[in-house]
């Protein structure tokens, strides 16, 4: 009889095949970026050895290094890694969803509730702070999207707060790296059964525009609507 691999077998080679991809995109984002993980490894490697051989239990501190090490890599490795993926999406239409979509901590995301045909639209996130109206565009022209998808959803949202937030790199907007510390930093004003109901009115809501989701390539234009038929 042939053994079935088990589940941890499985997930395995995809973990490293994965790791191997982000790897790759990492160099090729920034060229400096792997040898930074391999120094700040080998760095913690030699500090904690040399921890051990000053209190004469370097047998004892060999693995603790090596564990050090690789825990140590790992985080540069993945702090590296979220900020190539934040320039390589930075400036393309739908960046900020693909963020929003991302974030831990039970938010739920509804894509481009909102937009124009110059590609400038409003994201609604649901969460424990209440309803996030995210925006990306020029401020001049997001800013009576964000006024029209508030007064929208005002009174489903009833006494909810509601905050809108512009993500892009004019005066008083917000870079898209920055989005998700921004957002972190927002009151809990919601429990977890407040934000379900409250998603649940939210999504009963008629779109305003049908939008494509996620990142757009640049350059991309929206399709113009039907027109009205005459009588």
């Amino acid at each position: 009889m042939t053994n079935k691999p088990t589940d941890g077998a499985q997930e395995r080679p995809g973990r490293f095949k994965q790791i191997r991809m982000v790897a790759q995109v990492l160099r090729q984002a920034d060229p400096k970026a792997l040898p930074i993980v391999f120094a700040s490894a080998l760095g913690t490697l030699v500090v904690v050895v040399l921890v051990g051989l000053f209190i004469n239990q370097l047998w004892f501190f060999i693995p603790l290094a090596v564990l050090a090490a690789f825990a140590v890599g790992m985080i540069v490795f993945g702090q590296l890694a979220q900020r190539a993926q934040y320039k390589v999406i930075a400036g393309q239409p739908g960046a900020a969803a693909a963020i929003l979509k991302n974030m831990r901590g039970g938010w739920s995301v509804t894509e481009a509730v909102s937009g124009n045909r110059n590609l400038d639209m409003v994201h609604r996130a649901v969460g424990r702070p209440g309803v996030v109206l995210v925006s990306e565009g020029p401020r001049n022209r997001v800013g009576p999207l964000l006024g029209a998808e508030k007064k929208r959803i005002s009174r489903a949202a009833q006494q909810v707060p509601i905050y809108d937030v512009q993500v892009g790199d004019d005066e008083g907007q917000i870079p898209v790296d920055k989005l998700q510390r921004h957002l972190m930093k927002l009151p809990r004003n919601l429990t977890k059964a407040q934000v379900s109901e409250l998603n649940d009115r939210l999504q009963a809501l008629p779109r305003s525009m049908q939008m494509p989701k996620g990142p757009i390539p640049r350059g991309a234009k929206m399709p113009k609507g039907p027109k009205p038929k005459m009588r």
